[in-house]
């Protein structure tokens, strides 16, 4: 029997690439229900009817929420009776999140406080969000309002271990591979149209994580966090020129096109800052950086010796473990989308 069992589990956003993987891997457990809460009805309709057609014994474990998180009535209304919260609901995309910059504040800081809000209200036990690799040292408008919604995060954690209900952490995690809107899609499809790949920058470098990966680090978020804990996975990493070569190893090789970098992007991403890697506890797999439970009464803190500030280096996708092209391969493998693509091109 685990915490689950019984338990009501509501994922915001919960249509996406994160909440199709957290169905996969809860819908035949002892779960009582999982509700998905999401403001896209076609999307919740095709997810309903795959349900009811590959798994019909569990599909009514699985009930719908049509809201949008800016709504904090919606997210109220839906969250009734829920014990945890994974909390995905977000814009993503660095370029349209850089033009429309408001509405990522209004989605992913906005909505995450209703959110919360409406968790400590209803009486939510745990509540586990997900935020972005570009949310340390952010220079974009996305990655912006994720260092905005981390903080408003910590905020609402240090109320609700106040009040002893509901206990609040967020997961920091970089790319997810063959999630919506990826790049490692956009590379299969640019191939099988036979048309060129469109690289931004060959020796820019990235995060490579899978969905079942993103799913486990929520999961060991949610059993292991103490209010306002942040948890990160070490992550392989490769460079775009050798990501792009991996999938042309699998694929069918194509020419390739260098097109520059897209508004608001960086050479590397940052996992964990240097001033969070001073305070973090290595747990094998994960970091766990424990939030500052100080408050600001400052004079009652004594430090005794040399006082530091930040670490000698931070997490990045440039000093993690660097995948080769046949590392990076093997890592597509572990994505059921690549599998699939390769099964339907008889590969």
């Amino acid at each position: 029997m685990s915490v689950f069992n019984n338990a009501t589990l509501m994922i915001t956003g919960g249509t996406g690439s994160f909440g199709n993987t957290v169905l996969k891997h809860f819908l035949t457990s002892d779960i009582g229900q999982i509700r998905i809460f999401s403001r896209d009805e076609k999307k919740q309709d095709d997810m309903r009817h795959e349900l009811q057609a590959k798994h019909p014994q569990h599909a009514k474990k699985v009930k719908f929420y049509i809201g949008d998180v800016r709504n904090a009535q919606a997210i109220k209304d839906a969250m009734h009776g829920v014990d945890y919260v994974f909390h995905a609901a977000a814009l993503k995309q660095v370029p349209s999140c850089e033009f429309f910059p408001m509405e990522a504040v209004r989605t992913n800081v906005i909505g995450t406080d209703n959110m919360l809000h409406a968790a400590m209200e209803c009486g939510v036990k745990r509540v586990v969000c997900l935020s972005t690799d570009k949310a340390a040292y952010p220079i974009n408008a996305m990655g912006i309002s994720k260092a905005m919604m981390e903080h408003v995060i910590y905020a609402n954690a240090r109320v609700a271990a106040e009040q002893g209900n509901t206990v609040i952490c967020c997961t920091r995690y970089g790319n997810v591979m063959c999630s919506r809107g990826s790049v490692i899609p956009l590379f299969i499809d640019q191939i099988k149209q036979h048309r060129p790949i469109t690289i931004t920058d060959p020796n820019m470098t990235r995060f490579l994580m899978n969905l079942d990966e993103a799913v486990a680090l929520v999961q060991f978020a949610f059993e292991h966090a103490n209010p306002g804990d942040l948890f990160i996975q070490k992550a392989d990493a490769s460079t775009i020129g050798d990501l792009a070569l991996a999938v042309q190893q699998l694929f069918g090789k194509t020419e390739t096109n260098i097109i520059g970098t897209r508004h608001g992007e960086k050479l590397f991403e940052t996992l964990m800052t240097r001033e969070e890697r001073l305070r973090s506890e290595d747990m094998g797999q994960y970091f766990r950086v424990a939030t500052d439970s100080r408050d600001l009464n400052y004079d009652k803190f004594v430090v005794k010796g040399q006082v530091q500030t930040m670490a000698d280096e931070a997490y990045t996708s440039h000093n993690t473990n660097r995948l080769d092209v046949e590392g990076t391969v093997k890592k597509l493998l572990t994505t059921d989308y690549v599998k699939n693509e390769l099964e339907q091109m008889g590969k």
